[in-house]
């Protein structure tokens, strides 16, 4: 703990003509950001400072320099709260002001004041400082560390609300501080400037969408609608998913062994087959994340497909129950069109050119009845 130096009354001072005149503390300065500066070498010591014949307003510049240096905005903070009276209170029981009437003797704002009384009101419950009540303006008291001070202090007026303790939240469990993370959340503009002209900005947006819409399905439906509403987004979401679906088929052999012929049937891969695919996923799987898959994946679907081809022309038994799995696959596609023919109110819109088809397709299918039953009766 430690006591902060305020300048004594008795301090000696210069007359007033010989004072400079001391600008008011910044209205962007909240002391959040402070970094405390190494310290000097040990072999200068406090004592021999103090003997310097030195200027009382250099001392004391120092000596406020040096209870800031300990405390951090715990300095401020008491300032505040032995001056400003508590609510409740009326003018009249005590000489401590409005927060109002303090933010414009120090040519700030009455919100800026507010978050230093805040964050005194916040440690005084945890019992790191006392309480208003029991502070009278001048008195001084120990101060905790500097780097308790941000514990409670918060530079943005959101960070109370729902929201900016959402957002606080997430910027904790991120390692930053709050105080950035609710800065950009008050500037969507300059968060978009800046995703706008920044690619690393823009990855890092990226990256946060998606792991946003995981848990928001509203945002997943927006996200959505506003992709296929757009032409350009639309084409590139399909060419990335003809990549990955690509990329699986290597995939898929690779590491399960088997592969899809052209009829659809399943069979285990050549050996030579699995290795290639392995091959190639291994090359696919070397590409850094940002990087456009689309040409090797192309590249490795078309191999594979023509080895697959290969394979089962190479085997005469696989030759021949893949003509027939084709067979089947096409006839069973052919009876499903003509079950969902339907023949109701028919006379409403019959026309000669429909019986003129059905009856070619009625001999196509005898001629092929016919082709079955010879090569079922010819002699092997």
């Amino acid at each position: 703990m430690t006591v902060a130096i305020a300048p004594s009354e008795a301090s000696e001072m210069p007359e007033p003509s010989e004072t400079p005149e001391v600008s008011p503390v910044s209205e962007e300065f909240d002391g959040s950001e402070w970094s405390e500066p190494s310290a000097e070498p040990d072999d200068v010591s406090s004592e021999a400072s103090l003997d310097l014949d030195v200027s009382p307003l250099v001392a004391r510049d120092a000596q406020e320099f040096g209870a800031y240096a300990r405390t951090g905005g715990w300095a401020f903070g008491l300032k505040v709260a032995r001056s400003v009276r508590p609510g409740g209170e009326s003018a009249g029981e005590t000489p401590k002001v409005s927060a109002k009437e303090f933010a414009g003797l120090a040519d700030c704002s009455p919100e800026r004041v507010m978050r230093y009384y805040k964050a005194w009101d916040k440690a005084a419950d945890d019992g790191a400082v006392p309480h208003f009540e029991a502070l009278a303006p001048g008195e001084e008291v120990e101060l905790p560390g500097a780097d308790l001070w941000l514990t409670y202090y918060s530079s943005r007026s959101s960070a109370g609300s729902e929201r900016g303790v959402a957002i606080t939240e997430a910027a904790e469990a991120e390692g930053i501080r709050p105080t950035k993370a609710l800065e950009v959340a008050e500037n969507p503009t300059a968060l978009r400037a800046a995703i706008m002209a920044d690619p690393s900005t823009a990855r890092a947006a990226r990256h946060a969408l998606l792991d946003r819409i995981k848990e928001d399905p509203d945002l997943q439906a927006e996200l959505a609608r506003d992709i296929v509403r757009t032409d350009d987004l639309k084409k590139a979401v399909a060419t990335e998913s003809r990549s990955a679906d690509r990329v699986g088929y290597v995939r898929q052999i690779a590491e399960s062994g088997q592969v899809k012929t052209p009829a659809g049937q399943t069979i285990d891969a050549p050996v030579d087959l699995r290795q290639e695919a392995e091959r190639h996923l291994s090359l696919l799987d070397e590409l850094d994340e940002d990087e456009d898959t689309g040409e090797w994946a192309s590249e490795a679907y078309d191999t594979l497909k023509s080895l697959v081809v290969e394979a089962v022309e190479a085997d005469p038994e696989l030759r021949v129950q893949e003509r027939r799995t084709k067979f089947y696959s096409s006839l069973s596609k052919a009876t499903k069109a003509f079950e969902e023919l339907t023949f109701d109110d028919v006379e409403e819109f019959a026309e000669d050119d429909m019986v003129q088809q059905l009856e070619e397709l009625q001999e196509a299918i005898a001629s092929c009845i016919s082709a079955l039953r010879a090569s079922r009766t010819a002699p092997a």
